[in-house]
């Protein structure tokens, strides 16, 4: 197979969720009859001629100074698991100011893949309060910061058991948020837009906290509001930290947009056939989902790459990455 049916075959999986043996059936109404294995082994071949391009991504982007970081499961085929799948799961890191995403599977949820992935990163992780991500800060120099719009879902949850609680907290949410629209309609720089995130936002959320702490004392802590106050005040600094600095984003957002094309990947092709697939897989929605932060066509990008890559320099491996590579088709 040629590099522009290599790139159709991954694009068709990864940004169209696609399985393989559905495309099988669309090649062959079209004249075009591949073993399924065949096209397998294409779609693993294409994997193993980018991996040092995904290496590269990597690189880059745990060079950051701030990550966004989220988890999802992915069910894998095992061969010593007759009958079921292994819960397995891909982890993201997104770099939101150079639009870089890297997904990384790893065969559970423990605290050693995420380790091993930010060993060398130093700077703010932003993520949901997973109990992983606070044994890496621990040992490693992260600042953890959380998910602002996580914690609203749980207020957003306790509206129909206390509704005047749960309007307040999200009423005064939705004018932090709306700070933010207006500072995007201004094109604030980040130093503007932390100058007004002080003046506005800091404010309201200082007041709100204090109000949680005094409304907590009041309800039951097993109550759906109890456990969204509960949940609040116990990292109520994390959640605010990125009033401090324009670069942060108040909420894990952008990356749980990322993660959700596995998630829809998973309801169509069900499961990864191994291990060793799941970890293709992480690295083609690595490089795929980063052109589509650049607004670039995958399959234009994929099919170029696969044309040239074997005979690049090992050394500029770099100029192949998405985000790189657009600025040499201009």
């Amino acid at each position: 197979m040629g590099p522009g049916l290599l790139a159709q075959l991954v694009v068709e999986k990864i940004c169209d969720h696609l399985p393989v043996h559905r495309q099988q059936q669309r090649l062959e109404r079209d004249g075009i009859k591949l073993p399924y294995s065949t096209l397998n082994d294409g779609f693993a071949k294409t994997a193993e001629l980018i991996t040092p391009v995904y290496k590269a991504l990597v690189s880059e982007t745990l060079s950051a100074d701030y990550l966004q970081a989220d988890e999802t499961v992915v069910p894998v085929l095992d061969k010593d698991k007759k009958g079921s799948t292994h819960r397995g799961y891909y982890w993201l890191y997104q770099d939101n100011v150079n639009k870089l995403v890297v997904f990384d599977y790893q065969p559970g949820r423990g605290r050693e893949g995420p380790s091993e992935m930010l060993k060398d990163f130093y700077g703010t992780l932003q993520t949901d309060a997973y109990s992983a991500y606070n044994s890496i800060v621990d040992t490693n120099n992260i600042t953890l910061i959380h998910c602002l719009a996580h914690a609203r879902r749980y207020f957003a949850d306790a509206i129909y058991s206390d509704r005047e609680r749960a309007e307040y907290v999200l009423g005064q949410l939705q004018l932090v948020y709306q700070i933010e629209r207006d500072s995007r309609a201004l094109n604030h720089d980040n130093e503007k837009r932390a100058v007004s995130r002080q003046k506005h936002s800091l404010p309201i959320l200082q007041e709100l906290g204090i109000w949680m702490e005094d409304q907590y004392k009041q309800v039951l802590p097993q109550s759906p509001i109890g456990k969204a106050l509960a949940y609040s005040i116990k990292r109520w600094d994390k959640l605010c930290a990125f009033v401090y600095d324009g670069k942060l984003h108040p909420d894990n957002n952008a990356a749980e947009r990322s993660i959700r094309a596995t998630v829809i990947g998973r309801k169509n092709y069900l499961f990864a056939g191994s291990h060793e697939s799941a970890k293709r897989i992480a690295m083609l929605y690595s490089l795929i989902g980063t052109c589509k932060l650049h607004n670039i066509n995958p399959s234009l990008w994929l099919k170029d790459v696969l044309t040239i890559i074997n005979d690049h320099p090992i050394n500029r491996i770099k100029e192949l990455l998405p985000h790189i590579w657009i600025t040499k088709q201009k």
